[in-house]
Formats: C-alpha cells, structure tokens, sequence
C-alpha cells in the first residue's frame, strides 16, 4: 500500500482547484517524532488564494476531510497531522518484508545499463594506506546501492600504474636496492626507495632529470625501463589482492593508465583536427582561459603524456566499450579542478556525453588532524589498520561472548566491518579524524553495533524455533514500542533511492544506525517471545528488522555474523 498516496488522495478532494497533486505530494512532510503523526501537510501555500491565515486553513480543513482508514487526522498550527491505522499499516509493511526478502527496495530505475565505476586506483609499487580506503570502500558502496535500482555497475580499478614517478622509482632502486632486497619484502622496500628519493632530490635536482629520461625510456618502450616497470607491477597487485580480499572488494577490470598508452594519439589527433590544441612553451595545451582555468596540458615539452591525456582516452574507451548511461569517477576532493578540465575538453571535442560524467569527491582521513603523505613517508598501512581492529574486536569478543564458535572469523567481520563503516557513515565530502578505539566499539554509532543487533535479532528468532512466515493471515503489530521501527522499515526503499541519487552511502549508514536503535529500544520494552496470540507478529516483525539490517550491512561492504 502506498500510504503517502492514501493522504495525498485524502487532501486533494478537498483542497481549492489549482493545486495539484503533484504539488501536494512534494508538500508532504515526515514529521520528526511520532506525536506529530507519520505525515503532515503544510498550508502555508494555501494563504494567499484563501486570504486566511494558515492556521486557520489547517482547522477548517481538518473539519472537511474523510478520515477512513486514518487512526486520526488532527491540525497543529499551520499543519494537519495525519496517524495511520497502524494495524493496516504495519500488516502491509511487515508482509511486503517478509515476501520480497533481499529484493525488499529494489527498482528498475537503470533497466540494466551500464555505469563504470572509477574506485581505488592505489599506485603502483607503493603500499594501501588508510588514504586509499575511501575510494576503494565509497565506490564498492555505490556499486551496490545503484545494483538495486538494476543499474549494471562496472567497477574499474585505474591503478596509477605509469608516469613520472616510475622513472623516479627506476632510479631509487638502480642507486640504493636491490632485487633480492625487493623480493624479500616488496612494497615496503619500494616505499623505502621513493620516499629516500625524495629527500635527496631536494639536494640534487638532477635526479629529477635522471626520472624524467627514465620515464621518457619507458614511454619509448625501452626493454629495460619496462621490464622493471611490469616487475614492479605484478609484484604490488599480489600485495593489493590480499587487501581487496580482506575488504570483500572485487573489480571487472584493472585497466589502469598504462593501457591507454596506445589510445592517446587518436585522442591528440582529434584535439589537433578540432583546432583545439596550442602550443604553449614548446608544449601542447588547450586553452580553457574563457572558463577562467589554467591550460589543459595535453603534451609535455619532452612529448610525454599527462594525467589529462589518459583520462581523455579513458573516458572515450569506456563510452565506446560500455555505452554509459552514466560514469562514475570516486576521487579525491583535491582533483576538482582536473576534473572540471576534462568534461570540458571531452565537450569541445563534440562528445555530448561528457555530461553524463559524475565525479564523486570525497574529504580527507586524517590522523592526529595530520594528512597522510606517502611522499613524506608520513603513511598508515590499511593492512596494519585492519590487523589492529580485528585484533580489538577480539579482545571484545573474548569479555563479552568467550565461548563463541569461529572466534577468528567473526573478530575478522567485525573488525574490517568497522573500519569500513566508519569510514562510510560520514559524509563523503567530510573530511575525519580516524580513531581505531572509537572505531570498534559494540556501542555508540558504530559498524559493530548494528552488527550486534542483528545478531541479537537472530538469537531472538533461534529461540522461537521453527515458524512459517508465510502462513500468517495476520503480522500487524500494534505496539506504540514497534511503532517508530515499522515505520523505520517502511521507508527503506526510499532511503535506497535517495542514497543512489546524491552517490552517498552514508544515507544507508545513518539509517541503519536509527533502525538498530529504535529496534533496541523495542526490543528492551517489549516481551516479543511471550506466548500469546501477537507472538507470530511479533517474530515477523523481528524477521523482518534482521532483513533490513542485513541488507543495509550488505550495501555498505559490511558483513553480518550471526552471532558475536
């Protein structure tokens, strides 16, 4: 049932000709707690047709209405407070639950297109720091949510896997390293070399010349620049792997931006064809100073290519391979600029579809209010995060629950869960200060904590026993204590599609949040296992709860052990 409809149906009939329905329905407001009712209809609009005052309206408006199928209709102030019937509504809810399972909030918005979707993109030879976390988990989220409305998601990995800064690792490793050395310990080592680099290039400049040429070597296709470069490669994607399989994140592609070496020139010819590209110091550019932006440096004054370029390349590959409806960039704040340039260069080139380009930026995560700089040296391993929450998550598991069954793996669950949704409860463009104690907590808003609840909902239903669902003519609950959580379950799918539309999990989070409280709450004043006649309901509704928390868990990249 569609009970935004019942009220909007209720008022239209009696509201002056020349407002709409629609209007109405755009009107309709959730009051904040549930003494105000579960809808509310503002008159302020309706002031000047009438020449009353709002208040006003809303009282003779009260008196006009039909109240079928509402508990009571009521005005306060300039508002009329509809309550629902809440055996009618909370039956109708509970049992749409209940029959669609997983597909509960699912829609057809996409109809199977396609989206691409531009997440976690680490650097090459360089370690999975906590700066990598928010790309890799936001864009793992998005996947999901937009799964739901049957948009078809392309996870893309655009691992930065070539540039300068490979010619700047060539030369760290021929100077200070050795292959033994970098077998033994890969990434670290790496680390060791370019961060070494960078200290002593501020005392000799001429490494960087050494870097560029090296670089240079590798654009040319010099045995040995590549054959350090694909070693280096294959070694960091092992190391990646065990992080992507720890985080359950999985890609359809690792395309990164060496596989657009060979799609750069026709990207060049049509800038050149078009008349858009200049020279600028003895390098080619296009010009964006009408859009009151630098230049698009599209060739370097030594021919080598640019971040730019690539991604010219890479936004044609995937419209050509994939016929987007949409393409997703989840990238850091600080590249707004770079990707502003880009939609505007691809739409001189003629390619309209340029609009249909989202960049999704995300805050920083910082520690102690310090960014964290691989550069500098100034880096926190996500690995070393993860071992240190599910170390925590142990230690709470052992006070709380010692004799629980596979310890190891729910600690692992719990811990990497926390991490991830701390990270994705907070707005995206926000930045935060990450503190692991505060992380993986079985209290307070927390990964951990909803995760408990569903547990406690399991055990709950456990204990019933055998039950068919299915057979209840009956599953409305009437309760005032369940009345905030039926009501909470009713607008999932509407928290589904609002998180889709702004590209933001944390709308999932904060409301799986408010679902495990409210549950909570009912839970610690209600006797759900007593035996009597509303047991059935009762049992349905807790079914229902765990469905939702599950699967609000499950959008967010977070699984949910059964028990803890």
């Amino acid at each position: 049932m569609d009970f935004k409809k019942q009220v909007v149906d209720t008022l239209i009939k009696v509201l002056p000709e020349e407002i709409t329905e629609e209007q109405v329905t755009k009107l309709i407001e959730k009051p904040k707690t549930s003494d105000l009712g579960d809808y509310a209809f503002p008159t302020f609009i309706l002031a000047k047709s009438l020449h009353k005052a709002p208040k006003m309206i809303a009282e003779e408006l009260v008196g006009q209405l039909d109240t079928t199928g509402f508990e009571k209709v009521v005005n306060t102030g300039a508002y009329i407070n509809f309550f629902l019937d809440k055996k009618a509504f909370s039956n109708a809810v509970i049992r749409e639950v209940l029959t669609q399972k997983d597909n509960y909030g699912n829609a057809d918005d996409g109809k199977g297109r396609n989206v691409p979707i531009d997440m976690s993109s680490p650097n090459i030879a360089k370690p999975m720091s906590m700066g990598h976390l928010r790309s890799t988990v936001i864009g793992n989220s998005i996947a999901k949510i937009i799964t739901k409305l049957n948009y078809q998601p392309v996870k893309i990995n655009h691992l930065g896997d070539w540039g300068t800064q490979f010619g700047k690792l060539i030369v760290g490793y021929k100077l200070w390293g050795s292959e033994e050395e970098v077998e033994a310990d890969p990434i670290n080592n790496l680390l060791k070399y370019y961060v070494r680099f960078h200290k002593e290039a501020e005392e000799k400049p001429e490494l960087d010349d050494e870097a560029r040429a090296w670089f240079k070597r590798m654009e040319d296709g010099d045995k040995e620049a590549l054959a350090l470069w694909t070693w280096f490669k294959e070694l960091s994607l092992k190391e990646f792997q065990t992080i992507y399989d720890r985080l359950d994140v999985q890609f359809d592609h690792f395309t990164g931006e060496s596989f657009y070496n060979d799609k750069m020139d026709a990207i060049v010819n049509t800038l050149e064809e078009k008349g858009l590209l200049e020279e600028s110091r003895g390098a080619e550019i296009v010009d964006l100073s009408e859009y009151d932006l630098s230049p698009a440096l599209i060739k370097k004054t030594d021919g080598a290519t640019l971040y730019i370029t690539r991604d010219l390349a890479a936004a044609k590959y995937r419209k050509d391979t994939f016929d987007f409806v949409k393409s997703l960039y989840v990238v850091g704040s600080e590249q707004a600029e770079h990707f502003t340039k880009l939609k505007i260069v691809l739409k001189k080139m003629g390619y309209d579809w340029a609009d249909d380009i989202v960049y999704i930026p995300f805050g920083l995560i910082t520690t102690g209010g310090k960014k964290l700089s691989t550069r500098k040296g100034n880096v926190i391993l996500l690995d070393d995060v993860l071992n240190d929450a599910v170390n925590l998550a142990k230690k709470q598991i052992e006070e709380k629950n010692p004799n629980l069954k596979n310890k190891d793996a729910v600690a692992e669950a719990v811990g990497v869960g926390a991490v991830v949704f701390h990270d994705l409860k907070n707005d995206r463009r926000d930045s935060f200060d990450f503190n692991l104690e505060e992380v993986v907590r079985f209290e307070g808003e927390t990964g951990p904590y909803v995760q408990y609840t569903n547990a406690r909902a399991l055990s709950i239903l456990r204990k019933a026993g055998d039950v068919d669902y299915a057979d209840a003519t009956d599953v409305s609950v009437t309760d005032d204590e369940a009345w905030d959580t039926i009501k909470m379950l009713q607008n999932f799918p509407d928290v589904v599609e609002r998180a889709a539309k702004e590209y933001e999990p944390s709308v999932i989070a904060k409301y799986v949040l408010k679902l495990a409280k409210s549950f909570n709450q009912y839970y610690a004043h209600s006797k759900i296992l007593a035996d009597d006649e509303g047991l059935k309901a009762r049992l349905s509704l807790v079914k229902s709860v765990s469905t939702v928390l599950q699967m609000s868990l499950a959008l967010l990249g977070v699984k949910a052990p059964e028990e803890m």
